[in-house]
């Protein structure tokens, strides 16, 4: 039951993460989502906001790169297009005020960023795993790895800068128009 009660706060930070941020995380909206008794709070999370935050990221990064690691991977616009449809519902919620939680570890509160606390660790970690798992699907296709790895690369860039640029704009349009401009570089087969 304990290991429940932590896996659902970590869940709802993740959540408050997409949509707030992690200055605006609380732990009295972890709370209230999440269905746990206050006491769990430092039972849990003895390190606090930290370490809830911490936890928070590196799940999130691993539950992304289980979700690359399932895509298909034939030819290197298969992936791309797999890629761009997979996660545009996640941009979709960027244009309705979501976002992404390795973002909000990564971008928001400026002094909370540092190495001493590991989210950029952590954060850096998740991109580099995402930007790996799909530079291996790219070059099991046959893709030669610099390529593949600039590729992977260019791939990610699109969807971070997309969460923020469909979240100002509140609309889904710059990243449709990055993920043409994306495969226009890739041939429809082979």
């Amino acid at each position: 039951m304990a290991a429940d009660t932590k896996s659902r706060m970590i869940s709802a930070a993740i959540g408050l993460l997409q949509r707030h941020g992690l200055a605006a995380m609380s732990f009295t909206d972890v709370l209230a989502e999440s269905g746990a008794a206050r006491g769990a709070i430092y039972h849990h999370f003895p390190g606090g906001k930290q370490q809830l935050a911490l936890e928070a990221a590196r799940r999130n990064a691993e539950d992304v790169r289980t979700h690359l690691r399932e895509l298909p991977a034939r030819t290197p616009r298969e992936v791309a297009e797999a890629f761009l449809a997979s996660v545009r519902p996640v941009v979709q919620a960027s244009a309705e005020g979501g976002g992404c939680a390795i973002a909000a570890v990564t971008l928001d509160g400026g002094a909370a960023i540092t190495d001493q606390n590991g989210l950029r660790t952590v954060a850096a970690e998740a991109f580099t795993s995402w930007v790996d798992e799909l530079a291996e699907k790219l070059t099991h296709t046959g893709m030669a790895a610099p390529q593949a790895a600039a590729l992977s690369t260019l791939m990610i860039a699109t969807l971070e800068g997309a969460h923020i640029l469909c979240r100002a704009a509140a609309t889904i349009t710059p990243f449709d128009k990055a993920a043409a401009a994306l495969l226009s570089g890739l041939p429809n087969s082979g």
